[in-house]
């Protein structure tokens, strides 16, 4: 049976995954302080019901993950990709290389297990002081 990708393929997809997870990421990260310098200035879009429950939904499920042990899908798929097209490490495309260093930081797993806690109530929060609106 031939195989469903090239290794070519799998590259450029695990390297548009890898973007997607940084997009996700300075989504989750930089609502935050938004909402709360929205509420202040009283920026309507920041009360939007909709956008805050995705990034609430997202948080939790992060720091869920965290405690559970378990890497994000989106870090696995990418890393299967990579596998699949023959890749040892992320230095090998130049997306691979600069984004990775923005995404994969070299800690204690606990120190996330704490971070993306601390940040998911911070989120939670947010709900108390810069109130969703339906």
């Amino acid at each position: 049976m031939p195989a469903i990708l090239t290794p070519t393929q799998a590259m450029w997809l695990a390297d548009a995954l890898l973007a997607l997870h940084v997009g996700i990421v300075v989504f989750v990260v930089g609502l935050l302080p938004l909402v709360l310098i929205g509420g202040v200035l009283r920026w309507r879009w920041v009360r939007h019901f909709g956008l805050r429950l995705t990034h609430l939904g997202l948080m939790v499920f992060i720091a869920a993950q965290a405690w559970l042990g378990q890497l994000c899908p989106l870090t696995v798929w990418e890393q299967d990709l990579r596998r699949i097209a023959g890749q040892t490490r992320y230095g090998e495309s130049f997306i691979g290389h600069w984004l990775s260093r923005l995404l994969y930081w070299d800690a204690p797993w606990w120190a996330f297990v704490a971070a993306y806690t601390v940040f998911a109530l911070c989120t939670l929060l947010t709900w108390w002081w810069v109130k969703p609106r339906r």
